[in-house]
């Protein structure tokens, strides 16, 4: 599941809507919905967020979050080390080969690392 889909699902259950009454008011299938919260398709087009956003009616500061959370919910993200250090090849390709096995702890503390040493900065 994506940050981006948790929200929608965590929304979706706040207000008691299925995912197939969510689509239908969308104009998208539910399988796409679907697909879209767990993870199987990429992240919303601006436009479809932007309905996504009107759909739940949310306050500004939740529709930025949205948002950002969107810019945040690639699947299948690639990350381009060329002309970076060895180190951060290494880092990409340990991490791509051992991601699955990590604890959800495990990766809560590895991002919220990575994220205090990039505002560090």
């Amino acid at each position: 599941m994506t940050p981006l889909g948790a929200k929608m699902r965590a929304l979706r259950a706040e207000r008691n809507i299925t995912l197939k009454q969510m689509a239908e008011a969308l104009d998208v299938s539910s399988a796409y919905l679907s697909a879209l919260e767990h993870g199987r398709r990429g992240k919303p087009t601006w436009f479809l967020l932007q309905r996504i956003i009107t759909y739940f009616n949310v306050i500004w500061d939740e529709a930025e979050e949205l948002q950002r959370l969107a810019e945040i919910s690639d699947p299948k993200i690639t990350i381009d080390t060329a002309g970076l250090s060895p180190e951060a090849t290494e880092l990409t390709n340990r991490l791509a080969n051992v991601i699955d096995k990590l604890t959800p702890e495990d990766l809560v503390s590895l991002k919220n690392e990575v994220v205090r040493r990039a505002a560090g900065r």
